[in-house]
């Protein structure tokens, strides 16, 4: 089996609906002498052309960088024929005493507060619009309200976001403004409590239902699917080792790969020998099989990323090899799989 990246899934209530494989822009914002403008648009380009639909970015990515490159890239296209998140939680300031030394210097002048308030949200939500160039924004989502980002603060940060973001952006869904709402983490037990708490058209989950980890699979998935929330699967290649394979350097979650997730990416890697399955398309193709996953969101910045993942949506995986990561207790059981040719 494999998945058209092009083909689309739901998400919410209002006939929004997302390409199954997205492209995140993360990697849009990064200002490292390697990462340009004209090379994120050329990366945008091919994904279009390849007929991905749905384009995800924050504010937090380069401190505005990547919004500022997404919305060049859009006036390339007619806007009308994508679907487009971006977040709230984060207001961007100025920082007055430091000037940006120039595209390669590697540094913004800009720093961040967070501010999950009513009237940050629609701060936050018109400085994204202006840096995007775009007048519409479909989908909206709550960022990173959890024990990573704001530590011991997390419990004043929830109730900040409730009482005051939440009610923002539910009013201007029910005015038609925006598509769907959502909230972006990399943490499922805060999800299943924002599911209990509110009305959420779709969850980002960043990294926590990939081969190497399933955690997300037993409870949350199960939840999700009975109360019609889409997932946008987040970094299906866990930061790196998914894609580039165990190798000297490998990242998990952003950090060098411990000896335990190096040794199970190893036992993967030789199934997929065995099956003749790249291991980024065993990784992009996993989550899809569960339908609660409305889409895979991988950050591509070069036109060759797009194409590579593009081509590995499309490469058939058959449905031995799924049986057999089961079979090798490489994939926890009761987790779905792709079972057709």
């Amino acid at each position: 089996m494999s998945y058209d990246p092009a083909a689309t899934r739901p998400i919410g209530r209002h006939g929004l609906a997302v390409s199954q494989l997205g492209l995140g822009t993360a990697p849009f914002g990064a200002v490292d002498g390697n990462t340009t403008g004209a090379g994120t648009t050329r990366a945008f380009v091919a994904a279009h052309e390849a007929g991905l639909r749905y384009f995800d970015t924050a504010p937090f990515y380069g401190f505005g960088l990547a919004e500022r490159r997404l919305g060049a890239a859009l006036e390339t296209v007619d806007r009308r024929e994508l679907t487009l998140s971006t977040k709230v939680g984060r207001i961007l300031e100025p920082q007055g005493d430091r000037v940006s030394p120039g595209p390669s210097g590697g540094e913004r002048p800009f720093t961040f507060v967070y501010d999950y308030s009513h009237d940050g949200a629609l701060r936050s939500l018109d400085m994204s619009l202006a840096r995007l160039g775009t007048n519409r924004i479909d989908i909206v989502l709550l960022h990173d309200v959890n024990r990573r980002w704001q530590g011991d603060a997390v419990e004043a940060r929830y109730k900040e976001a409730m009482a005051g973001a939440y009610r923002a952006l539910s009013d201007l869904r029910a005015q038609g403004v925006i598509r769907a709402i959502g909230v972006g983490v990399n943490d499922w037990e805060i999800l299943l409590r924002f599911a209990a708490d509110g009305d959420f058209d779709c969850f980002m989950l960043a990294g926590r239902y990939t081969l190497l980890d399933h955690t997300a699979g037993a409870r949350f998935m199960p939840e999700c699917k009975r109360r019609g929330i889409a997932v946008l699967m987040a970094a299906p290649f866990n930061s790196g080792i998914l894609a580039t394979g165990p190798v000297s350097g490998a990242t998990y979650f952003y950090q060098d790969a411990d000896a335990d997730i190096v040794a199970r990416t190893k036992r993967i890697v030789a199934v997929c020998e065995r099956h003749g399955v790249a291991l980024p398309a065993a990784a992009l193709q996993f989550p899809l099989a569960n339908e609660a996953v409305a889409s895979v969101v991988t950050g591509m910045p070069a036109a060759a990323e797009v194409a590579a993942n593009v081509a590995h949506m499309r490469a058939p995986i058959p449905p031995d090899f799924w049986r057999e990561l089961v079979h090798e207790k490489l994939i926890d059981p009761g987790v779905p799989v792709a079972q057709r040719e």
